[in-house]
C-alpha cells in the first residue's frame, strides 16, 4: 500500500477499549479501522457486570448520556456462603445513585453494539468478522497487522484483544497468558419480570442491586460469585482463578461451578422462576496489574484487558472503566501525537503520561496488594464457615434460652482455624 493508503490507527478488538479509541481517533478525523473477530462487535463479549462512571465523567464525550444501560446500582452486598448459610453485609444509600459515584449494570451485547454504532457514526471503520493474523514488525517497531493474509499498513496499532491478546504476545510484549495470571469466568443471563427483580432486591423501580459472593461453592479455588439485575434479567456467574484448574483433572468444570453458585439458597431464591437464555465462558485477567504490560514496542498501544487492566477489591471488580479510560486516553494520544515526525513513538509516550495523569494507573496499583490477599485459600472455605457459624451461634436461642452470646459464637468461628493462621492473615491484610 501507498503512504496515502496507510491507516491512521488500526484498532484490533471492537470491546470498550478499541470501541472507545476509535470515537475519539475517528472525530478528529484520523482515518480509523476496527477489527473485530466476531460477527458483530459485541458477539463476542460475554462479561455481564457493571461500568463506574464517576471516574470517567472528565473523559467521556456527551453521547455516553445515551448509552444503553441496565439499572443504576443503588443497593450493594457482600455474602459469604457455607453449605446452606449466608452471611450478609449490605448497603442501601442514596449516594450510591448520585452522578459523582454512579455505577450501572450492563449487558455487554447491547452496550458494545450501541459504542460501535457511535464509532461508525464519527467515521471510523468498523470491519467484522476480520480476525487479524498478527502485526506487521519491522527492526522491532509494528507498522500495521495482517488480515486474512493481507497487510493493512498503520501508524499505529492499538491491542485491544482482551485478556488472552495474541497480538501483544505476536510483537513480544508478553510470553503469552499465564493460568496464575488469568481467571475462567462462566455467566447466566436468567430472565425475569422487572417487578420480581424489584420486589426479591427490594429495589425501586429503575434501580439496581450489585451482589459478590465468596464461599465454598467454589471448592476451594479462589474465585467468587456475582449477581447482578438488568432491567429483565440477572447476571449471574461464577470467577476462578485459571491455574488450579490447568493442573489436573480433578477441579471442577466450570458449568459445575455455576451450578454450585446458583444452588445456594439464597441465590435459587432470587433466581426462582427465571429462565436461563445465555451461558458464556470468557477468560479474564486476574493478577495485579503489572506496569510492564505497557512496554510495548513503537507503534503498539495495549489498552484494557489487553494490558491486564482490571482490579478486583473483593467487594467489587472493576474492569470496564479502565478498559473506557485507556481506550480514550489512547485515542487522544494518536491525535496528538497526529504531526510528530515519529508518530508510533510519540504516541506511545503521550499514551503513557495520560495513564499516568489518570485515575487509571493509580488505582490498579492500589488494587495490587487486595489482589494478592485474595489468592489466600482460607478465604474460599474457613472463614466463610466460621462466619456463618458464628452468626448462626449468636443468634440462636434454644428451649432452655442461652447465656451471653458472644463466647459461644467466638468459639464456634474459631474451630478449625489455627489461631496462628488468623494472626497471620489478619497482619497481612492490614497493609491493604
Amino acid at each position: 500500500m501507498a503512504e496515502s493508503e496507510t491507516f491512521d490507527v488500526a484498532i484490533v478488538g471492537g470491546g470498550l477499549a478499541g470501541l472507545s479509541c476509535a470515537c475519539e481517533t475517528a472525530k478528529a478525523g484520523l482515518v480509523t479501522a476496527v477489527f473485530e473477530r466476531g460477527a458483530e462487535c459485541g458477539s463476542k463479549n460475554v462479561s455481564g457486570g457493571r461500568i463506574y462512571l464517576g471516574p470517567l465523567r472528565r473523559l467521556l464525550p456527551e453521547f455516553w448520556r445515551d448509552a444503553p444501560f441496565e439499572r443504576l446500582v443503588a443497593r450493594e452486598s457482600v455474602s459469604l456462603a457455607s453449605g446452606a448459610a449466608t452471611t450478609t453485609i449490605e448497603l442501601r444509600a442514596d449516594e450510591l445513585a448520585k452522578d459523582a459515584f454512579a455505577s450501572h449494570t450492563v449487558l455487554r451485547a447491547k452496550l458494545d453494539k450501541w459504542l460501535a454504532e457511535q464509532a461508525v457514526a464519527a467515521g471510523a471503520m468498523v470491519l467484522p468478522e476480520s480476525r487479524v493474523d498478527r502485526p506487521i514488525v519491522t527492526d522491532g517497531r509494528v507498522s500495521g497487522v495482517v488480515v486474512g493474509g493481507e497487510e493493512i499498513p498503520a501508524h499505529v496499532v492499538v491491542a485491544a484483544d482482551g485478556a488472552l491478546s495474541l497480538l501483544a504476545k505476536a510483537a513480544g510484549l508478553n510470553a503469552g497468558p499465564k493460568p496464575e495470571r488469568l481467571a475462567l469466568g462462566v455467566k447466566e443471563i436468567v430472565t425475569l419480570d422487572p417487578g420480581r427483580i424489584e420486589d426479591r432486591f427490594g429495589l425501586e423501580p429503575g434501580r439496581g442491586a450489585a451482589r459478590m459472593l465468596v464461599g465454598d461453592f467454589t471448592k476451594g479455588l479462589p474465585g467468587g460469585g456475582f449477581l447482578y439485575t438488568n432491567k429483565d434479567s440477572i447476571s449471574v456467574g461464577a470467577v476462578v482463578r485459571l491455574d488450579p484448574l490447568s493442573t489436573g483433572p480433578s477441579g471442577p468444570e466450570s458449568h459445575a461451578l455455576l451450578d454450585a453458585l446458583k444452588a445456594v439458597p439464597d441465590v435459587a431464591r432470587l433466581l426462582s422462576g427465571g429462565t436461563t437464555v445465555e451461558y458464556s465462558a470468557h477468560v479474564v485477567p486476574e493478577a495485579p496489574f503489572e506496569r510492564t504490560a505497557l512496554d510495548a514496542p513503537p507503534g503498539l498501544l495495549p489498552a484494557g484487558d489487553a494490558a491486564g487492566m482490571v482490579a478486583n477489591y473483593g467487594f467489587t471488580v472493576r474492569g470496564m472503566d479502565f478498559a473506557v479510560a485507556s481506550g480514550i486516553l489512547a485515542g487522544q494520544a494518536i491525535v496528538a501525537s497526529r504531526e510528530a515526525p515519529d508518530r508510533a513513538t510519540a504516541a506511545r509516550e503521550a499514551y503513557l503520561r495520560g495513564l499516568e495523569g489518570s485515575f487509571v494507573l493509580r488505582d490498579l496499583a492500589a488494587a495490587r496488594g487486595v489482589m494478592t490477599f485474595l489468592h489466600n485459600p482460607r478465604l474460599y472455605g474457613p472463614y466463610p464457615q466460621a462466619a456463618c457459624a458464628a452468626a448462626t451461634e449468636l443468634f440462636r436461642v434454644g428451649p432452655d434460652g442461652r447465656p451471653f452470646a458472644f463466647k459461644p459464637a467466638l468459639a464456634e468461628a474459631r474451630r478449625g482455624l489455627s489461631a496462628w493462621r488468623v494472626f497471620r492473615d489478619l497482619w497481612r491484610a492490614r497493609k491493604l
